[in-house]
């Protein structure tokens, strides 16, 4: 006998390099030492969280971070989930006939009692990155772990069990989906900061255009910035 695991939902896990997780961390310091340097995000997004501040381009770690792993990890998402089509049905998604181009890259502060609902994004691919846990995040509870989740409610006496996957935050690792996944961050108790990134990216058939976009990421109704 044989089990078919059907509707596969893919999701990307990597590991950044020590070198620029710790120029991250250093330029999460920087930025909640000012935060008003920095637009503030919240407004914008989901969360209910201590700070929420967009990055910028130019700043330190920002762009090795999306050309180096980002972009790159949206691009292996593709080709793992399309390359298993035939060609015939991969639409514009072959390699080489769309472009990858992030719009929007932001910084979470967590305290005790701050949390993200349930939500989704816009665009194609989100993403987030671990930078920082208090020690009391660990895998003894889901204080403070982010949460996938299923398109039913998880139900164990009729055997829906794969409904919700929890991922542990651990610094210097990052998670790449698709935009419409569900999912939500648990709130934790005690003392300390959390820290991630999140980002927003789109694919765009056809060849690169040299424009900039507007961000997209939670609501056709938010002020539009610049993307990156």
């Amino acid at each position: 006998m044989e089990v078919v695991d059907l509707f596969p939902r893919s999701i990307l896990k990597g590991e950044l390099p020590t070198p620029l997780l710790k120029e991250l961390l250093a330029l999460g310091k920087t930025v909640l030492k000012n935060p008003e340097a920095n637009p503030d995000a919240s407004l914008k997004l989901a969360g209910q969280l201590s700070q929420q501040r967009e990055l910028k381009p130019g700043q330190p770690g920002v762009q090795s971070l999306i050309g180096d792993h980002l972009l790159p990890g949206c691009e292996r998402w593709i080709r793992h989930v399309i390359d298993r089509q035939p060609p015939q049905g991969r639409g514009p998604w072959s390699a080489g006939k769309y472009q990858l181009k992030l719009i929007d890259l932001w910084l979470n502060c967590q305290i005790a009692g701050d949390y993200n609902p349930t939500h989704t994004h816009g665009g194609s691919f989100s993403g987030v990155i671990f930078l920082k846990t208090p020690p009391q995040i660990n895998a003894n509870s889901f204080d403070g772990q982010l949460c996938f989740h299923g398109p039913e409610e998880w139900h164990l006496q009729s055997f829906r069990t794969g409904m919700a996957h929890y991922v542990l935050p651990v610094p210097g690792e990052f998670y790449i989906f698709p935009a419409w996944q569900p999912h939500s961050v648990m709130p934790f108790r005690g003392d300390g900061e959390r820290w991630s990134l999140a980002f927003n990216a789109t694919a765009i058939p056809g060849p690169p255009r040299p424009q900039a976009m507007g961000n997209i990421s939670l609501s056709t109704q938010r002020p539009m910035v610049q993307g990156f």
